[in-house]
């Protein structure tokens, strides 16, 4: 679609989704170890160009095959509240066989909104919210400049189950480094206890040139995990969990180990499973280096 402006990206799991581009960059844009839109300046498209945006995507695709929708880019939410509850309005009289609209959801955005803003929301079609959490730890949240407090990201969690929205909930294996490995684990796993996202997925922290947690690296300030220390961690995470009915996936592209299972039901599983690659060392049942992109 010609509306498309530099890289686009979108969770795993919105892989088959139409992907319609309403916001540019992302509004906080200030995380150490995110590369993703550092290219862009955050904006709100207009009301013309997303209507421009609707209509060229309903040309081209038949109705049928639309039935996810994932707004784009980094945090769509922080959108002004009656342009997006208007955007979810359109996409549901435009594509009348969607099921639901998704988007990045950054902390602060889902902060200033209302508790009825957010289930307007919902009424309207917004089904799914992916938010990064990244660490449980109060220090490393403000190391990264994650931009919120540990009490508001938990808060921020909170409002958007409340709200009745799913909510897909992301750590960063390895954002505390060999120094606070454990305590990223054990502070990480408390956090999402308490937010009980209806997903929870385990990302890998990876380090890409030009971003200030590369520099640090750099000058020797962050010492990063081996392979089998990522594994450690997992296991540190994943012991500590205590959830009811939470779709839990390590499937994105930066994990070396490929886990997936619904917590706690296969928590045994997951931890048998970790405890055979650590206790065997088994580098064959991961993912190399060469395969984890982007």
């Amino acid at each position: 679609m010609e509306f498309y402006e530099g890289n686009i990206f979108r969770p795993p799991s919105e892989a088959n989704s139409l992907i319609l581009q309403v916001t540019i960059g992302c509004s906080h844009n200030r995380c150490t170890f995110c590369y993703m839109y550092k290219d862009k300046k955050y904006r709100e498209r207009s009301w013309e160009e997303i209507e421009k945006i609707v209509a060229q995507a309903a040309a081209y695709y038949r109705p049928e095959v639309v039935k996810r929708i994932f707004l784009a880019d980094g945090d769509a939410l922080a959108m002004q509240h009656d342009k997006l509850l208007a955007l979810l309005n359109l996409l549901r009289e435009t594509f009348t066989y969607l099921e639901r609209v998704a988007v990045y959801a950054g902390p602060r955005s889902i902060l200033e909104k209302s508790n009825q803003q957010l289930r307007e929301l919902k009424e309207a079609g917004l089904g799914i919210a992916y938010l990064g959490l990244e660490s449980g730890h109060p220090q490393i949240l403000q190391d990264i400049k994650k931009g919120v407090t540990l009490p508001e990201m938990i808060e921020a969690g909170q409002k958007v189950r409340q709200a009745g929205i799913k909510l897909s909930l992301m750590v960063i294996g390895g954002l505390g480094g060999k120094d606070l490995s454990l305590e990223h684990a054990k502070a990480s796993a408390q956090a999402v206890n308490e937010i009980h996202p209806d997903y929870l997925a385990v990302l890998t922290l990876r380090f890409y040139p030009g971003t200030p947690l590369t520099k640090q690296v750099e000058a020797g300030k962050f010492q990063p995990l081996a392979t089998m220390d990522f594994i450690q961690e997992l296991r540190w995470f994943v012991e500590d969990l205590e959830l009811k009915d939470c779709i839990f996936r390590t499937n994105h592209a930066s994990n070396y180990l490929i886990l997936a299972g619904t917590l706690n039901r296969d928590k045994d599983k997951l931890l048998s499973e970790i405890d055979r690659v650590l206790t065997e060392k088994d580098y064959g049942s991961l993912r190399p280096e060469y395969l984890r992109g982007l």
